[in-house]
């Protein structure tokens, strides 16, 4: 009878990582490229969308602190993520993790449970990447069908040279004065994420080289509108001293709208824009050092990312009352709240390349769970296929783009937000638990890199990372149960049969005997 804790042991996985040939994936990443792969996931969706709602709707100026707790709930998780890369450097991120140290049907949930992050998560990022490439289209003069736009059943319509969403329309503006449309399927969308898996699927280190450069043009975005407006708050900073004020709004009755409450909610909400780093473990075996440079590019990028979001945050608070802030654009906004003219075309180009980087990085982090939940024989062997000369896990890569490419031409951006959301945290509170359990089993083994205070960091990690599920609506709570059903159902009429894990335990135990 197989057993479902079953660990995999290290000596397994050390012998994984020391592969090599045409079947295994190519060590082609070094620090930068893998610091490159962390910013080119985090910086997107977060800071060029989430800052200005989070602003207006929950924390106001102290959305700042928003941005700082969700960073510090972040740094318990990246602590523990690099302890495990540089310990267990092979494909699979939280999924390997947990299967060394928690055994096969926890690995299972939270590799089930990472295909669930890193899908919502691509598809997520598409949604908006879509509305941002279509409004910087209509400010070229490019007009595309508003049918092929947006998600099905999306009322649209024509206001500004462009067509955008009734319920975005300013407050006066009358609809049943404008053309309207009805969308019924998001092209933009899924002709994106199409884009992403090709090129994916030619190879690791044209992804990395692809990410690298995006990732200098979009931190440069960033820089810009950190220069013009810090220069802007400098030369009138009397009315920046007033939109600062008060620096975290009183609560209006109403839990996580202001005050206390709304910094924390805010907080949650804003947990999205740190989604990201953790995807840099899943290509630890395709990094030449992963021992040395796996915690450099997890702490490295997560730092880096916490740092600008703090000041933009700040600085974009000071630019423009938050109160004006719950839009699509925010940092647009602020730009041209600065005067200067070209902003807005600078940030949607800027938004456009950063939010590509976001959607390449999780996918290749979704391909390479599949590609070693399938060399563990929990999946079919053809997820685990490593095409020949472009030593990519081409099939699941394929496979996985065209699913996620139907999530954000069919889901509205919410949901899909929230799901990924609590996958991610899930995988968070596995992680810290499995840094914590390995300590204790086996405070013996030589750790590249060590997590400290154990176990204060882990269980704070596992702590913060909790709190911020609770704070999550029911729904999204329901479709994570469905989904880990429909895994289980899975795993119990194939994975366990197919286990290389459970045959390699057996064939080790008659050998004893």
């Amino acid at each position: 009878m197989p057993d479902p804790f079953v660990k995999k042991p290290l000596d397994m996985i050390r012998e994984e990582c020391d592969e090599v040939g045409e079947h295994t994936l190519k060590r082609a990443l070094g620090a930068t490229n893998l610091i490159a792969l962390g910013i080119g996931a985090i910086i997107g969706t977060g800071i060029f969308v989430l800052t200005g709602s989070v602003a207006a709707l929950n924390s106001g100026p102290a959305v700042v602190l928003s941005f700082t707790f969700a960073g510090i709930a972040c740094a318990f998780a990246g602590l523990c993520y690099s302890e495990f890369a540089s310990l267990i450097p092979i494909a699979g991120s939280a999924y390997t993790y947990g299967y060394a140290t928690l055994g096969e049907l926890i690995a299972w949930i939270i590799g089930w449970d990472l295909i669930l992050e890193y899908a919502f998560g691509a598809a997520t990022v598409a949604s908006g990447w879509s509305a941002n490439a279509v409004q910087l289209l209509a400010r070229l003069g490019v007009t595309l069908p508003p049918q092929w736009i947006a998600t099905p059943g999306t009322h649209l319509a024509y206001y500004r040279q462009m067509w955008q969403p009734i319920a975005s329309l300013p407050m006066g503006v009358n609809p049943a004065t404008l053309p309207q449309a009805t969308a019924v399927f998001n092209i933009v969308a899924f002709l994106v994420i199409a884009v992403v898996t090709t090129i994916l699927v030619v190879g690791i280190q044209e992804s990395a080289t692809i990410n690298s450069v995006i990732v200098f043009v979009k931190v440069g975005t960033v820089l810009v509108f950190i220069a013009i407006a810090a220069a802007f708050v400098f030369h009138h900073f009397a009315q920046a001293k007033v939109n600062w004020t008060p620096f975290i709004p009183p609560n209006t009755g109403t839990r996580g709208a202001f005050g206390w409450s709304g910094v924390l909610r805010g907080a949650g909400k804003i947990f999205f824009a740190y989604i990201g780093f953790d995807a840099v473990s899943c290509a630890a075996q395709e990094a030449k050092n992963p021992q040395k440079d796996m915690p450099v590019g997890i702490l490295g990028s997560l730092t880096l990312c916490t740092v600008l979001y703090i000041v933009t945050a700040g600085l974009l608070t000071g630019v423009i009352s938050y109160t004006r802030l719950n839009v699509g654009a925010p940092i647009a906004l602020g730009m041209a709240e600065t005067g200067v003219q070209w902003g807005e075309f600078l940030v949607l180009v800027g938004t456009i390349l950063g939010l590509s980087t976001v959607m390449l990085v999780m996918l290749l982090g979704q391909s390479r769970v599949f590609f070693s939940m399938s060399r563990d024989g929990l999946l079919p062997k053809w997820a685990g296929a490593v095409h020949p000369r472009f030593r990519t896990p081409w099939i699941s890569s394929i496979v996985v783009g065209v699913f996620v490419a139907f999530l954000p031409a069919m889901l509205p951006i919410d949901i899909l937000n929230e799901m990924t959301s609590i996958g991610t945290l899930l995988a968070f509170v596995i992680v810290c638990a499995g840094v914590w359990v390995l300590r204790v089993r086996r405070p013996d083994l030589h750790r590249p890199f060590k997590t400290p205070w154990v176990p204060a960091v882990p269980i704070l990690g596992i702590v913060s990372a909790l709190a911020l599920m609770i704070g999550l609506p029911l729904t999204t709570w329901i479709r994570l149960i469905v989904w880990l059903i429909i895994g289980m159902a899975i795993y119990l009429s194939y994975g366990r049969k197919h286990s290389r894990v459970q045959q390699y335990i057996a064939t080790h135990d008659k050998v004893a005997r």
